[in-house]
């Protein structure tokens, strides 16, 4: 039966223009065709099933091909009903993968997509904000019999895994991609950054410079967001609860608020913190008609739309991805993308070059774990360092850019706590 056959997606007719994409994407990312040719070679997921859940565009797709170069029977689903590109989804059905997703299918549609891919029964999946764990541990236990493990993308999904090992309910170790240095150094920083800013200023048709930026998080992602903000000729300001990283923010120069107060001033609002009700009724109460709001987290729960649906008289779109909520005494505030990520639900998500790494340490970080499973148990582990350098060589091998080796001398003197 062909992958077709097998498949979910919406129009087959579409995979022309999905191939240019993913053609373009893989030939900026020149690590992964490295790591392509080496899988080619060993196929160490030979014989195996890998079922992947990440925002489904062309990066990814290419990932997915990587995957199954290693010998891989791979089955791909969206992890965002609003990121998913439904030419990708048919050009990979083209390229002899099983592919389940739609763009905005709803939200029944959408979970039944995601068990869809797991009824597979795979041996190794990828996940991106835990929603395969979270099915495999609650509704659909059945399918786990075969999982070795995983790899998981995204600081949500390892702070839940985290949450589930502490608890003992983790039933199989997982690779946390998104805590080597390769991910967030480069991908949280200057891919969120890039791509917020995409997807934002092609929505808005807006201009930047000038506004009033409130930064909801300054992790490594909410960096990026308010590094590019203040390129962009922003006024920016950040909001945090960790102390240490308000110092940090204020020490790089930015205005750092509560958010009772960042509420007054602000003109677009960025939320980038992984939690639920950053922004809430008491805030949307003091807001500047035609504030912006837009998330960069994860799930569409940093701004509690339901309360300022409450407050509202009409929400109507008024432009692609661009929801006006009017309320009672006549301000309007403007909601993106659902409040969904900005990024990859009103943009293409981030940079082929910055993917190439994060993608890279996937494709690794899934071949270790199914060679180890057996040794890590059932907990979170990090991608080991050599994988983590060896991607950035790599990186550095595709600039043509060479770096210094410490002599064998460096080397004594740095392990001896003597000075002779």
């Amino acid at each position: 039966m062909s992958t077709l056959e097998n498949s979910i997606i919406r129009d087959i007719a579409l995979a022309p223009e999905g191939h240019l994409k993913i053609d373009w994407a893989s030939a900026h990312m020149p690590v992964l065709n490295r790591i392509r040719e080496q899988f080619e070679q060993e196929l160490p997921f030979k014989g195996l099933k890998v079922t992947i859940s990440l925002h489904l565009e062309a990066k990814t797709a290419y990932l997915a091909k990587v995957v199954k170069a290693g010998g891989a029977d791979v089955t791909i689903t969206g992890s965002n009903p609003l990121s998913t590109q439904d030419d990708i989804c048919a050009a990979l059905v083209e390229d002899g993968i099983t592919v389940f997703a739609k763009y905005n299918p709803d939200p029944k549609e959408y979970k039944e997509l995601l068990i869809k891919s797991l009824e597979t029964k795979p041996d190794l999946i990828i996940d991106d904000g835990g929603d395969l764990v979270t099915i495999l541990h609650t509704e659909r236990p059945d399918l786990r019999e075969n999982i070795r493990g995983g790899a998981e993308e995204t600081t949500t999904g390892i702070i839940r895994l985290k949450a589930m090992e502490k608890e003992g309910t983790l039933n199989f170790p997982m690779v946390a991609v998104n805590d080597a240095y390769c991910k967030y150094l480069f991908d949280n920083r200057y891919g969120t950054g890039q791509s917020v800013f995409d997807g934002i200023n092609r929505t808005t048709n807006l201009v930047v410079a000038g506004k009033t930026v409130v930064v909801v998080g300054y992790g490594w992602c909410g960096k990026g967001v308010a590094m590019r903000a203040k390129g962009l000729g922003a006024n920016v300001v950040v909001t945090e609860v960790d102390a240490i990283k308000a110092v940090e923010a204020y020490m790089d120069g930015f205005t750092v608020l509560p958010m009772s107060e960042a509420a007054k001033v602000g003109e677009l609002f960025i939320t980038v913190t992984g939690n639920k009700d950053c922004i809430r009724a008491e805030h949307y109460d003091v807001m500047k008609n035609g504030a912006i709001l837009s998330n960069a987290g994860h799930f569409d729960v940093e701004f509690n739309k339901p309360e300022l649906a409450a407050m509202s008289t009409d929400i109507r779109t008024v432009r692609r991805n661009i929801e006006e909520y009017k309320l009672k005494d006549g301000r309007s505030i403007y909601v993106l993308a659902e409040g969904r990520l900005v990024n990859l639900a009103a943009g293409d998500g981030h940079p082929a070059e910055i993917m190439d790494t994060t993608f890279a340490l996937q494709a690794l970080g899934l071949k270790y774990v199914n060679e180890e499973y057996a040794n890590i148990g059932k907990k979170v582990v990090n991608v080991p360092y050599e994988l983590d350098e060896q991607v950035a060589r790599f990186k550095l091998d595709s600039l043509n850019i060479s770096i210094d080796k410490l002599t064998p001398e460096q080397v004594t003197y740095l392990d001896s706590w003597k000075e002779d």
